[in-house]
């Protein structure tokens, strides 16, 4: 069995109690968490604007599981375009596997939202309110003093709002911005679900952020399990370069010595979110958020030796396998692939009709013989307006050979609006060769077409003269 590490008394054994040991990660700093700094505040201020901004009317994205309608780019979706959700979760699907493969964990570290939220504003706060991870431990090992109590209380009030905040913000991508807005001007009574589920979101949020918070990375999301199979000797994952660092100890003044460059600081392990030591080889804990690898440039950089200790290896450097050659191949090839997916994903996107539907012959109905001798089949169809915005429309037969009567007409689609209508097709006896015979109707917005819904006309056998 592996030992446990605490990153401020280094490796213990596994306590039988399986009693959680309190991680207090020191403050990073450095290159490479400046520059995850950049990635993470963006991505933040995407997340928080992204439900307030709307494309054609509609939010800029939006998924409403409850009303089955969703928002991407401005375009709305309905189940009606369920080939292109699983387009889409496809990409995801691909998209994870490829990446994975590719450059490990690296997605985990420095755009998960779980990751962002915990180490750019929930820890952050820790680190203004109860100070370095030192000071962190201290007043929680220490005695119950007033000055603790306010602390304690500013730090959990705070986790508090900035949940119900997120929760907020959760909910406009649900609900969309305008309906959250109802449920915090009018009265609570007049909109007790959307009430209660911020409630319950807040509670969420707070949890896991205030005491759950490494664990989802280290045990409940199933990310790092995945990892576990998707790994080869290329893939790439911060890694500890054990060839060049064993074996460690600590700086002297001899001239000459038989040790690596590793001086044992132990403050790659103290600044890790997850409470791992990078240095005893890959693990699933180990998100990649590259703090040990700024701490450890630090050192070297102090000491007078080369930089990336610790640094981005891929798994066949690190296990120092003979002949091994990182080809460049292989990651050209899946993020060529992952593009192209992205591009018919996109190309589904904008290029669908602005009206959908369904059509359907009539429960029950085969055809009827009108008196003048012509056939009529009689159709309902149902058709629902993607535009974002009113449009007017009409129907009519594809095939000069069919009359399309209707029986209650509509004129125009409203915002998101659907429209229920009845129809005859209608055909001289002569024109039909066959039993069933394939055709289809047009839909017309502006003199233009913009979508053709296929059907078959039914017609007795044997009628053609």
């Amino acid at each position: 069995m592996e030992a446990v590490v605490n990153n401020n008394e280094g490796p213990v054994l596994p306590s039988k109690e399986k009693k959680r040991k309190w991680i207090y990660a020191k403050k990073p700093s450095g290159k490479l968490y400046v520059y995850r700094q950049w990635v993470g505040y963006s991505l933040l201020l995407f997340l928080f604007a992204a439900p307030f901004i709307k494309l054609n009317g509609n939010p800029f994205l939006m998924f409403n599981i409850v009303e089955r309608k969703f928002s991407i780019f401005g375009n709305m979706f309905f189940p009606q375009d369920l080939h292109i959700f699983v387009f889409g979760s496809l990409i995801i699907l691909v998209g994870i596997v490829l990446f994975t493969a590719v450059y490990g964990r690296v997605w985990c570290g420095w755009t998960c939202p779980q990751t962002i939220f915990m180490e750019l504003i929930f820890r952050r706060i820790e680190y203004l309110i109860e100070g370095d991870w030192t000071q962190q431990k201290k007043l929680n090992e220490g005695p119950n003093t007033d000055a603790r109590a306010w602390k304690k209380l500013l730090k959990h009030t705070v986790f508090i709002l900035i949940s119900c905040f997120i929760s907020n913000i959760f909910l406009a991508y649900i609900i969309g911005v305008d309906e959250l807005l109802k449920i915090i001007s009018d009265p609570i009574d007049q909109h007790l679900g959307g009430f209660t589920a911020i409630v319950i979101f807040t509670a969420l949020f707070y949890f896991v952020f205030a005491h759950v918070r490494e664990i989802v990375c280290t045990t409940i999301c199933p990310y790092g399990r995945f990892q576990g199979v998707l790994l080869d000797d290329q893939s790439m994952s911060v890694a500890y370069n054990a060839e060049r660092g064993e074996p460690r100890g600590k700086l002297t003044k001899q001239q000459e010595t038989k040790l690596g460059d590793c001086v044992d600081c132990g403050l790659c392990v103290h600044v890790c979110p997850t409470g791992i030591d990078i240095r005893n080889g890959v693990q699933l804990e180990c998100v990649n958020c590259t703090a040990c690898v700024d701490a450890c440039d630090a050192v070297m950089d102090k000491i007078g030796k080369p930089t990336r200790l610790i640094g981005f290896y891929s798994l066949g450097e690190v296990e120092g396998k003979k002949d091994f050659k990182k080809s460049p191949v292989r990651p050209i090839l899946y993020t060529s692939v992952l593009v192209i997916l992205s591009i018919v994903f996109f190309y589904l996107i904008f290029n669908r009709a602005p009206i959908d539907g369904s059509l359907l012959r009539a429960t029950g109905s085969t055809y009827q013989t009108m008196p003048d001798g012509r056939v009529s089949n009689l159709y309902t169809i149902e058709l629902i307006n993607k535009s974002g915005q009113t449009i007017p429309f009409e129907m009519k037969a594809s095939d000069p050979n069919y009359e399309l009567q209707l029986v209650n007409k509509i004129d125009s689609l409203a915002k998101d609006g659907t429209a229920k209508l009845s129809f005859f097709l209608i055909a001289n006896k002569d024109k039909i060769e066959t039993y069933k015979t394939k055709t289809s109707v047009q839909i017309l917005s502006e003199g233009k077409e913009v979508n053709r819904l296929k059907t078959t006309f039914i017609c007795p056998p044997g009628s053609k003269k």
